[in-house]
């Protein structure tokens, strides 16, 4: 350190020096950001006449849109003890820690200092002392060219493209639970009718056996009764495992078992005695740019990209770093804070890049193709929820009509199948026409129920193609 008094001019000059070159700090080589235009047609196919609703589906809570009980409370258990989601939440606190970490490098670091040497003297070889206490500053970098400030809106961008990950990741859970439980009703209810279908069938090879002993059926007619009940009591078998399956799966999405009062009353539910969800506007392809989350998590890390590009210019001009300390300094202990006894230094440090290989070069075509990167994969979020919206919207135009359809076809098997009963009973039909009833009329209700199932189902995707699923509490205040 350099003595000098307490009131001399000269640390006045240095903190001038220090205050100016810290106002001419800022200049940015971040290229102006444009929101790319989104490659989508600007309607939907088959978006109806209620996209103009004003409540969409981004502003629908999922409480008010799945009103089961049920559904309400696996949702909720969901959200409280999924892995996934935990994981996502712990990934944006680590993504805020990483941007402060970029915005504390644009301030100095101030670290107290205190030493004490003892060393002989070259020329008359006795010992001499030496104590000093005071602040130091650590090659600080004063960044004039904005190198700095453009990691640090990467860093930013990187934190709220995170956030919108989880949001993401909130959205497509409360589907997926939707989804499994629904998928769950419907392993019932195929269960059911797989249960009732084999009780028929076991009941058919007990009238074929005695029609055979009495001579009025033929053995091929008891054999075909055979092989059509152990054909339902091999679906029967396959149902009941893709059942277990299916609650293992749902356990997955909750974090904890499935409650034994829900489970209880599984098997009394049907998918027609669902709570009906209600009517959904798809609005304009140009809203998903704000209500879907990955879709603004692509466009943060686009933003993100761009801001790299600024600090890759920034490293071709020269880069100042400031070391400075400012204390007190003696020979002995007591004299630490006399006067004449206070000293600073201030050694300003440049480094400009003049043969590098080619190595900052390279840094900038790098940044320029990560922002191309970025920009195809914001245009590609976009185009997949384009895509995601209207297969939502294709099946309910056309579900409720396949149900329908499927509805009167099982209507009208069973029919067919009293009536062929019936008349084998009699003598008049073959036992062939009463096992190809039996085979439809089978066939038939599982399409039924499962057509069911994609129809709900389809309801639960396309509020969450539209950004359903998150809402922001409302003491969040919405970022730029």
């Amino acid at each position: 350190m350099h003595k000098h008094n307490l009131h001399s001019t000269r640390p006045a000059r240095a903190l001038s020096t220090l205050t100016a070159a810290v106002l001419l700090a800022g200049c940015s080589f971040i290229p102006h950001y444009e929101r790319p235009a989104a490659p989508v047609p600007p309607t939907y196919p088959l978006a109806s006449a209620s996209a103009a609703a004003p409540q969409s589906a981004a502003s629908i809570d999922w409480k008010e849109y799945f009103t089961d009980p049920r559904l309400q409370r696996l949702i909720g258990m969901a959200l409280g003890n999924n892995r996934d989601l935990r994981v996502a939440m712990l990934n944006v606190e680590q993504a805020r820690a990483q941007f402060q970490i970029q915005r504390a490098n644009q301030f100095p670091t101030v670290n107290a200092i205190a030493s004490g040497t003892r060393q002989p003297s070259a020329t008359t070889g006795s010992y001499a002392n030496q104590f000093q206490v005071g602040l130091g500053i650590s090659a600080w970098e004063i960044d004039f060219f904005g190198r700095v400030a453009a990691l640090k809106e990467q860093a930013l961008a990187q934190y709220l493209a995170t956030d919108e990950a989880r949001k993401s990741a909130q959205i497509s859970l409360v589907a997926a639970v939707a989804s499994g439980w629904l998928t769950l009703m419907a392993d019932e209810e195929l269960l059911d009718i797989s249960r009732r279908t084999l009780e028929t069938r076991d009941e058919s090879v007990k009238l074929t056996r005695l029609r055979l002993e009495n001579g009025v059926s033929s053995e091929l007619d008891n054999r075909q009764a055979e092989s059509l009940a152990q054909a339902a009591r091999a679906t029967y078998a396959q149902q009941q495992r893709q059942r277990m399956l299916d609650e293992n799966a749902l356990v997955l999405l909750l974090g904890q078992p499935l409650p034994d009062d829900i489970r209880a009353s599984l098997p009394s539910s049907r998918l027609a005695d669902a709570t009906p969800m209600q009517a959904l506007p798809a609005g304009l392809p140009s809203d998903l740019l704000v209500r879907r989350p990955d879709v603004r998590m692509a466009e943060q890390q686009l933003i993100g990209a761009n801001a790299n590009i600024g600090a890759a210019r920034a490293a071709f001009f020269p880069r100042i770093s400031l070391t400075a300390q400012f204390g007190t300094v003696s020979d002995e202990l007591s004299g630490l804070f006399k006067s004449g006894s206070w000293a600073f230094s201030l050694a300003p440090q440049l480094a400009l890049p003049i043969f590098d290989a080619g190595r900052n070069q390279a840094g900038l075509e790098s940044a320029r193709a990560g922002r191309e990167i970025a920009v195809a994969q914001y245009e590609k979020s976009i185009q997949t929820a384009f895509r995601e919206v209207s297969d939502a919207l294709a099946g309910q135009a056309t579900l409720q009509e396949q149900v329908d359809a499927q509805r009167a076809q099982a209507q009208a098997d069973a029919k067919r199948f009293e009536l062929s009963d019936l008349r084998y009973r009699n003598g008049v039909a073959s036992y062939l026409d009463l096992l190809d009833a039996q085979r439809s009329l089978f066939a038939t209700q599982q399409s039924l129920v499962v057509t069911r199932l994609q129809q709900l189902q389809n309801q639960v995707t396309l509020y969450k193609v539209l950004g359903g699923g998150w809402t922001a509490p409302a003491e969040e205040t919405p970022r730029s």
